[in-house]
């Protein structure tokens, strides 16, 4: 089966973006992104949307999947799903070619692997229940259900008992079961070493700052947006809200965010290997490769 999808993945900061949208007009393709944070609207910075990137050679290169829900909302793996079906269908239906471009794990699995497409209802009377129970209860309790590979999923009380509440229902209802396109994917990852990774991250950290991504966390939170809702979040718009709201210095932000970055980067490289050994087949390109030769090469495996 020829290839049907397109798939740019790699940890933050690594030039994802620019590859994608190069590939989608030499492919007359479009974007899809697997970015769980690009789908709020006003996140921009923080998330590192890049919305200039969207146009090559004055051609502007149309996008999904970002923009698309009000801050503050909790979106979740299975929307994306049902987004990304919906998206992936009508590019096709339209000859042209899906790009997804992102490096959220959790998503790109969930549209590889075909995982259930379900939206879990929410029960609460459960998370009454759950709520009066330690953080290690409840670790304890989602480990028993499945191997924890996203540990952003016990960041925080609401999301363990979230991710309880889904793995129960799950069980629960054994039958569930949806349809899913076909799809055979060119997967491509960009990687630096640690320390470029760690030295770009660092650097794109205070471009953004200069940018201005304090006033876009400001301005969220003029607009209505909890910040308990932003802390949801996490990384940028958990540290930026704490130093907006006075609960930290802007040393204490800065350096604690760093390093949060410096480790989801890494957590993310950990989850791509993951699906390596799961299966999946990703052609590495070296980060530092000019962006041509990085486009040929591309061409080249797809042509195979």
């Amino acid at each position: 089966m020829q290839y049907n999808l397109l798939v740019v993945l790699g940890a933050t900061a690594t030039g994802k973006t620019s590859l994608a949208v190069n590939l989608a007009k030499e492919f007359d393709g479009e974007i899809i992104s697997a970015d769980s944070r690009q789908i709020y609207k006003g996140m921009d910075l923080g998330t590192g949307k890049d919305i200039e990137e969207y146009v090559v050679d004055g051609m502007p290169i149309p996008y999904h999947l970002i923009d698309i829900a009000e801050a503050g909302y909790k979106y979740n793996v299975f929307e994306f799903q049902r987004d990304f079906v919906k998206a992936f269908e009508d590019i096709s239906a339209r000859k042209k070619m899906p790009v997804v471009c992102g490096g959220t794990g959790m998503y790109l699995e969930a549209v590889l692997k075909g995982y259930k497409l379900i939206a879990v209802p929410k029960d609460e009377a459960f998370r009454l229940e759950m709520e009066k129970k330690e953080m290690s209860e409840l670790e304890a309790i989602l480990r028993s259900y499945k191997e924890v590979h996203n540990t952003s999923d016990l960041e925080t009380k609401k999301r363990a008992i979230r991710a309880i509440e889904i793995e129960r229902y799950y069980a629960a209802n054994p039958e569930i079961d949806m349809e899913y396109p076909s799809m055979n994917p060119l997967l491509v990852g960009i990687k630096f070493d640690r320390e470029s990774r760690r030295d770009r991250i660092s650097l794109r950290l205070k471009q953004r700052l200069k940018e201005g991504m304090i006033e876009e966390v400001q301005g969220l939170l003029k607009s209505g947006v909890s910040a308990e809702n932003l802390i949801y979040y996490g990384l940028e718009y958990k540290f930026l809200t704490q130093y907006v709201t006075g609960q930290i210095t802007y040393d204490e932000m800065f350096s604690g965010l760093e390093i949060a970055i410096h480790q989801f980067a890494k957590r993310q490289m950990t989850w791509f290997r993951k699906m390596e050994r799961s299966g999946s087949d990703i052609k590495w390109l070296d980060g530092y490769m000019p962006l041509d030769e990085k486009i040929a090469q591309v061409k080249a495996w797809f042509s195979v």
